[in-house]
């Protein structure tokens, strides 16, 4: 499965040995065909993972403006755990596909039997402290009432339902670091489907199925993670054969965990910093009542739907830049990271259009009440603006985490955040109302935009100097 024969043991099967040899196929070819090439599957899959946020939003939506309140509280929460998954995941990536680059079988073996060991393990610390803390968690972010008790309802299935949403982010970062954008997308469409097909059946008490109201959306949710769980799993195991149940030494098992959490950490931190501050803004919010809080979680997800295809070419970048790293085709690093950065603007401006011209229809589909819809319009029409700098710090990030700067990108994120958008917002909110909110974030995604493209680039010419002058 790995470039390079000296790293294939003798007993491998020789089909399998045709499967290793071509493995480490980023490092040729021309580098936009590659790119594209690795991104169309993986806008699929994502499109598929941000319409399963949507389903909930919608089908919840329908039982009223509490549950749909009582869901965007969850939304911050969420986010923390699946950044901090998504964190692990990536530095699992980042680490796997440069080991790919170089030709390491048994480096990748380990590398991803260990990552999914370290979400377990990480797993079950965040269950346990997750279900002793939410009633002091989410009234600190302004729940309260009937709402804080649908909350509860929703977090306390959704908390024993973690492995199901750790496991495979993990586990589909590691397929995804061979260059195969497709098998995770396949995955993540699976679990689409099935939200899709349990949401209204739990949600309403549709046939023999009972109405479980917002607790429902949850238990659909676990089980759908649940079929991504077994299905990640199965194609590491049987088909990539990139899991060892080879007991290892402790010290190799931290060396790896070292070099996970090196990218890890800082990468779960960044995504981090996205959901504490949205909570932070959603206790902001929260004081125009419920409905902006309902609206403001409505276009949040509608954003993340938005920017998709960013997303989905810097997931595939990080793997495109390991293994040319790795390779040492520093040329073709460059010429990846230049065009994602055009791209991201030419995808901003076509997106702000189609948002200020369709922005009330989209609005409609989730709620009807009047206030909820203007409140969505209002949002999309002004951040919208700064969703082409908001790619490009989300394709740095990627880079940077692959080039072993992590910290860089995590004070990016930290910076736009809480030293540029929740200041802002604060002031914003006093200024303007509700619109002053929303401008904040504008400048923010702007201003952290430029900044971290003149980043990435100095990163780049420096280490290329140092590897040359080695």
């Amino acid at each position: 499965m790995y470039k390079g024969k000296k790293t294939i043991n003798n007993n491998t099967h020789p089909s399998r040995i045709r499967k290793i040899e071509n493995t480490a196929r980023l490092i040729e070819g021309p580098v936009g065909k590659t790119l594209i090439r690795l991104t169309i599957p993986m806008v699929v899959g994502i499109v598929g993972m941000v319409a399963f946020n949507l389903a909930d939003t919608f089908f919840v939506g329908k039982l009223g403006t509490n549950e749909l309140a009582a869901l965007s509280f969850t939304f911050p929460v969420v986010l923390v755990i699946n950044s901090l998954a998504l964190g692990i995941g990536i530095g699992a990536s980042v680490v796997i596909s440069r080991a790919i680059g170089e030709g390491d079988q048994h480096r990748v073996k380990r590398l991803t039997t260990d990552s999914l060991v370290l979400a377990l393990f990480i797993v079950t610390v965040f269950v346990v402290a997750g279900l002793f803390t939410i009633n002091p968690v989410f009234r600190m972010l302004g729940a309260k009432g009937k709402i804080l008790d649908l909350v509860k309802q929703y977090m306390d299935i959704w908390y024993f339902g973690m492995p199901f949403v750790v496991v495979p982010m993990v586990g589909n970062n590691a397929i995804r670091a061979t260059g195969d954008t497709k098998t995770p997308s396949a995955i993540m469409l699976v679990a689409v489907c099935c939200n899709f097909i349990m949401d209204p059946l739990l949600i309403f008490g549709v046939g023999p199925f009972p109405r479980l109201g917002i607790a429902g959306a949850a238990i659909a949710t676990v089980i759908s993670r649940s079929l991504t769980f077994v299905i990640s799993l199965s194609v590491l195991f049987f088909r990539d054969k990139m899991l060892t149940f080879v007991l290892p030494k402790i010290k190799e098992v931290f060396q790896s965990w070292k070099r996970i959490l090196f990218i890890g950490l800082p990468t779960a931190s960044t995504r981090i910093v996205v959901p504490l501050g949205i909570g932070v803004v959603t206790r902001i919010v929260s004081a125009y009542g419920k409905e902006a809080v309902a609206a403001y979680g409505v276009a949040s997800r509608i954003e993340f739907f938005a920017l998709t295809v960013i997303a989905a070419l810097s997931s595939v970048l990080g793997p495109f830049i390991g293994q040319n790293w790795g390779a040492r085709k520093h040329d073709r690093v460059k010429l990846g990271v230049r065009y994602s950065e055009r791209f991201s603007m030419f995808w901003g401006v076509a997106v702000c259009i189609i948002l200020n011209l369709l922005a009330r229809p989209i609005a409609s589909i989730f709620n009807k009440n009047p206030l909820i819809i203007s409140t969505i319009i209002l949002y999309l029409r002004i951040v919208s603006i700064g969703y082409g700098l908001q790619g490009i710090i989300m394709l740095t990030g990627a880079a940077m985490n692959v080039l072993n700067r992590p910290f860089h990108a995590a004070g990016i994120r930290i910076t736009q955040m809480f030293v540029l958008y929740i200041p802002m917002a604060l002031l914003g909110s006093y200024l303007f109302g509700l619109a002053g909110v929303f401008i904040a974030l504008v400048i923010a995604y702007c201003s952290a935009g430029l900044g971290s493209h003149f980043v990435l680039d100095r990163i780049i010419i420096n280490q290329i100097s140092r590897i040359n002058a080695d």
